[in-house]
């Protein structure tokens, strides 16, 4: 399916910061508010539903046999015509 960068920005930051833009993220979902997301002139804001479709992916990259680089992605993904979309790919738990 094709896609379309609407925004991206990618810098590192220290575990702190990071959990201060995931937490202003999770006070947003919880209180309704549009996601506003800015770097520089570049700018998007965002209104997911109440209820997007949450993907959590832990990855291992990089070149065969030397596999080093870890991440982990968080995606919230709706359709912007209807906005409630259901998974049934069992319950979340993050320790």
């Amino acid at each position: 399916m094709p896609e379309e960068v609407l925004f991206k920005s990618e810098s590192d930051q220290s575990r702190e910061e990071i959990a201060s833009y995931l937490r202003k993220v999770a006070d947003n979902l919880e209180s309704g508010d549009p996601i506003n997301l800015k770097a520089g002139s570049e700018s998007v804001t965002l209104n997911p539903p109440a209820r997007p479709t949450f993907e959590v992916k832990a990855e291992r990259e990089g070149p065969a046999g030397n596999m080093t680089e870890r991440s982990i992605e968080f995606e919230l993904e709706w359709d912007e015509n209807d906005g409630e979309e259901s998974s049934k790919s069992g319950q979340l738990e993050i320790e």
